[in-house]
């Protein structure tokens, strides 16, 4: 039995999104502007991505200064990464929620809210890994 093409599913990538089309560095650089872009966007838009890239800027190198063993030094530093990422995921929920509407709605309350709660999720796991690493040393 022969796949169904890309055509038959409806899976055109020429119809998905004029950028879909490039390939090969081309896309690579794009990718790399999107995300530089992305990120300066957060840094000046979100005060909670500032706070949690000042609290990154400080326990990063705290990590390296520790005397901790290399394991727990990268899931030291992994944990507070994550805490951006899941940051930055949240940011965009809300940017897209508040373009498809202003107007206060409980789908729209439900989606900022589980945004937010995925943010003290990755949070309270940098306390745990943290103190997990911190007592191993003690």
């Amino acid at each position: 039995m022969q796949e169904p093409s890309s055509n038959e599913l409806g899976l055109d990538p020429a119809n998905e999104s004029p950028f879909k089309g490039k390939t090969g560095l081309r896309r690579v650089w794009n990718a790399l502007t999107y995300s530089l872009a992305g990120l300066k966007a957060a840094y000046l838009c979100e005060d909670a991505f500032r706070q949690e890239v000042i609290l990154a800027a400080l326990l990063i190198p705290a990590a390296f200064l520790l005397p901790v063993p290399w394991m727990g030094r990268g899931l030291m530093i992994a944990s507070v990464l994550l805490v951006l990422v899941v940051e930055l995921l949240n940011s965009a929920i809300e940017a897209v929620v508040d373009r498809v509407s202003l107007e206060n709605h409980r789908l729209a309350k439900r989606a900022k809210d589980i945004g937010s709660a995925a943010v003290l999720v990755s949070l309270i796991l940098v306390m745990f890994v943290w103190a997990c690493v911190l007592m191993e040393i003690a």
